[in-house]
C-alpha cells in the first residue's frame, strides 16, 4: 500500500530518519489515505525526544512537550510530532497524570482509542497495522484498541468520538465497545461542555447524522442532551406525522444540507414539544406554543454546551419562527421578513422543508406548494427593493430631530410606525410622504 505524504512532512520524516530515529505519519491522516479523503492533518510518531526534536529542527513550538509533542513548521505549516509514549494513570477521565516514553511503536499504537486510527506509515516500511484498522475499515466497525472499558475509561470524550466516527464514516460500532459505551456513558458527565459540544457538532454535521439514534440507544443523549430523550418518549398521534417527536427530529436533521447552523436549528426546532404536549377527547395530540418553547430550551441548551453568541441567536431566532403560517400577500410576507430577519429568512425555506419532509404525508403536497409559494413571494420582494428594516427606511432618527422632536422613545415608536406602514405599502417610503405633516402626526401619536 502507497500513501502519497506530502513533502513537507516527508522532509520531516527523512530528517528524523537521518538522525537515527524511527518516524511514521500516524492515526487519521493514515486512516483518511486508506479512504480515499484528504486528510486535515499529517501528524508524525517518533521514538525521538523532544528535546531531539528541537535540536533537528529550526522552527518548533512546544505544543504539549509535557506529553511529548512538538510542532515543527515548515514554514507557515505547522506538523505535530510526537514521541512513542505510555500514558499513566487517567485520574479524570480525559488526561493521563503522567506520560512514560517508549521505544516501541507498539506500545504506543496500544493507548490509541480506535483499530481505524492506531496506523502508521512511512514510505521504508510501508503501513504498520498491528490491531486489525486495516479489517475493520473492510468491516466498516468502529473499535476499540484492546480492552474498549480500559479505552473509555482513560478518555471517556472517546464515547463521543466512536459515535462521531460512527457518523461521519457510515459505521457500525463493535459489539463489545458498544457494551462498554452503554456502561461507561455516565462518565460523559466529567468532560467539559466544549468538547462535548465540539464532538455532537461534528456528528450532525456527518454523512450520516441519524446515528444520533444510536447515541440514544447507548445513553449518551441521556447525559448530554437529555432533553431528546424525552422527545423520543413523546408521541404525536396527529394526522400530520408518523413519528414520535425524537425521531422527527433526526428525520429534520437527514432532510437539511450539512450546515452547522441548518443542523442545529432542525435538532432544536421541535425540542419543546413534550412541554407543550397536550391531548384532546378524540386522542389527538397538540403541541400549542411549541416554537417559543423550543427556542427557549434552545437557547438553554446551547448555552449549557457553551455555543459562541452568533450561532446560538441565530439558532434559537429560526426555531421560533420555523412553524409560522399566512396567507401569502406581499404585505405578509415583508412583515415575517422583518420579524425573522433579512439575514436568516432565505434558511426559513430549508427549515421549512426539511420540517416538512420529516412529517406524514399528510397535506404534504399543499405544504410544500405553500414554501414554494412563499419563497416565489420573497424572492420578487428582494427583487424590488422593497423597504424591510428600520436600515433602509427613508426617514431616520436624525430628521425627526431636526424637526424638534426630543431623542427618546418617542422617536423610536415613531420610526416604528412608519416601518410599519412602508411594510404594508412599500412606495410610501419617501421623506416627503412619511414627513408630511398630517402623516406625521398620525405616525408620533400611533393611529
Amino acid at each position: 500500500m502507497k500513501i502519497e505524504i506530502p513533502e513537507k512532512a516527508k522532509i520531516i520524516l527523512n530528517t528524523i530518519h537521518n538522525a537515527g530515529f524511527e518516524a511514521y505519519v500516524v492515526g487519521g491522516c493514515v486512516r483518511d489515505s486508506i479512504l480515499g479523503r484528504i486528510p486535515g492533518d499529517w501528524d508524525i510518531t517518533t521514538s525521538a525526544k523532544p528535546q531531539d526534536i528541537k535540536k533537528l529542527f529550526k522552527r518548533t513550538i512546544d505544543t504539549g512537550i509535557e506529553h511529548g509533542t512538538v510542532t515543527v513548521m515548515m514554514g507557515k505549516d505547522g506538523y505535530e510530532v510526537t514521541t512513542y509514549r505510555i500514558d499513566g494513570e487517567y485520574s479524570d477521565n480525559r488526561h493521563p497524570k503522567e506520560v512514560t516514553f517508549t521505544a516501541s511503536l507498539r506500545q504506543d499504537m496500544e493507548r490509541r482509542d480506535f483499530t481505524i486510527n492506531a496506523m502508521a506509515y512511512n514510505d521504508e516500511e510501508g503501513l504498520i497495522d498491528n490491531f486489525g484498522g486495516i479489517e475493520d475499515i473492510e468491516k466498516k466497525v468502529i473499535r476499540c484498541v484492546g480492552n474498549p472499558r480500559e479505552r473509555f475509561g482513560e478518555d471517556a470524550l472517546r464515547i463521543m468520538r466512536a459515535i462521531r466516527f460512527s457518523a461521519q464514516l457510515g459505521y457500525d460500532i463493535d459489539e463489545n465497545t458498544k457494551i462498554a459505551i452503554k456502561e461507561l456513558a455516565p462518565t460523559l458527565e466529567k468532560i467539559s461542555a466544549e468538547r462535548i459540544q465540539v464532538e455532537l457538532v461534528k456528528m450532525l454535521t456527518s454523512k450520516y447524522p441519524e446515528k444520533l439514534l444510536d447515541a440514544y440507544k447507548m445513553g449518551i443523549t441521556k447525559v448530554i442532551l437529555p432533553e431528546f430523550d424525552i422527545c423520543m418518549a413523546t408521541p404525536q398521534n396527529t394526522k400530520h406525522h408518523c413519528y414520535n417527536v425524537g425521531e422527527h427530529i433526526v428525520k429534520s436533521i437527514q432532510n437539511v444540507e450539512a450546515d452547522r447552523l441548518l443542523r442545529l436549528t432542525m435538532l432544536f426546532h421541535d425540542i419543546g414539544k413534550p412541554k407543550a404536549h397536550t391531548i384532546d377527547e378524540k386522542g389527538n395530540s397538540h403541541f400549542i406554543g411549541h416554537e417559543k418553547i423550543s427556542a427557549d430550551m434552545a437557547k438553554t441548551i446551547m448555552r449549557r454546551l457553551k455555543f459562541d453568541r452568533d450561532t446560538m441567536d441565530r439558532v434559537c431566532n429560526l426555531v421560533k419562527y420555523h412553524d409560522i403560517r399566512f396567507k401569502i400577500t406581499p404585505a405578509k410576507v415583508r412583515m415575517s421578513i422583518y420579524k425573522v430577519g433579512e439575514k436568516d429568512y432565505p434558511l426559513m425555506f430549508k427549515v421549512k422543508r426539511a420540517d416538512t419532509l420529516a412529517q406524514s404525508n399528510y397535506m404534504r403536497n399543499e405544504k410544500l406548494e405553500w414554501i414554494d409559494d412563499l419563497e416565489k413571494q420573497y424572492e420578487k420582494i428582494v427583487e424590488e427593493g422593497d423597504c424591510l428594516s428600520l436600515k433602509t427606511l427613508s426617514v431616520k432618527g436624525n430628521d425627526l430631530v431636526s424637526l424638534g422632536i426630543k431623542p427618546g422613545k418617542q422617536i423610536g415608536d415613531t420610526l416604528m410606525n412608519m416601518l410599519r406602514d412602508v411594510l404594508n405599502e412599500p412606495s410610501h417610503n419617501t421623506k416627503e410622504y412619511l414627513l408630511e405633516p398630517v402623516n406625521l402626526k398620525r405616525f408620533m401619536s400611533g393611529e
